[in-house]
């Protein structure tokens, strides 16, 4: 028998990840700020590899965010 209860539980904790993710493109970019203000003639050479980084963590977010979907919808 299927727990409906479990499912939610399952689906709420897999979306934390999006959660997580949301707090790593912040931390990202607070570095990349924090960073620029240091050394700004700098900041143009890392401004494509924050953008990289802040992609990478939403790519992980939304990737956490199927899997809520997946088992909310399918399992």
């Amino acid at each position: 028998m299927e727990s409906v209860a479990a499912k939610f539980i399952g689906a709420g904790l897999a979306a934390i990840g999006m959660g997580a993710a949301a707090i790593g493109v912040g931390m990202i970019f607070a570095a990349y700020l924090g960073g620029a203000l240091r050394n700004p003639t700098a900041s143009d050479a890392q401004f494509g590899r924050a953008f990289i980084g802040a992609a990478l963590a939403e790519g992980l977010g939304i990737f956490a965010f199927l899997v809520a979907i997946l088992l909310l919808f399918v399992v």
